[in-house]
């Protein structure tokens, strides 16, 4: 499966920004679908952001719309979540996910499922404080 490795991590002031990588060691990234998901300390993971292989559909989780962007550089093998407008509840460790999509259906409400993703990267920790 695909190795992940995450990277842009780091403290953060409320109304900040950061911008998360995920390299992606795969041979066609174009396969992939690709999602950020987010563990805070004492609570579930829960779903941030995903987008289809090809980088032409996206998903967001509520918390996330409005604020976060998630884009692919498929030549680069990376994506990318660019998060603006940073809130305290935002502060949590971000895991890179990925799918090998080729041969089969998608559905929306996949994106959004953790157990769906067949590969997991080491993760990033946010800290939003003031």
């Amino acid at each position: 499966q695909a190795q992940l490795e995450e990277s842009g991590g780091g403290p953060a002031q409320p109304g900040g920004s950061l911008r998360l990588s995920c390299v992606a060691s795969v041979r066609t990234f174009s396969n992939y679908a690709m999602g950020w998901f987010r563990r805070a300390p004492g609570l579930e993971r829960e779903f941030v952001a995903a987008i289809s292989p090809a980088g032409g559909v996206t998903y967001y989780a509520d918390s996330a719309k409005g604020r976060f962007t998630i884009s692919k550089d498929i030549p680069e093998n990376t994506m990318y979540l660019q998060m603006n407008s940073l809130k305290a509840e935002d502060t949590a460790v971000y895991y890179c996910s990925a799918r090998n999509s080729a041969g089969s259906t998608a559905y929306d409400d996949d994106y959004g499922q953790g157990d769906w993703y067949g590969s997991w990267g080491q993760g990033t920790q946010v800290t939003v404080s003031s």
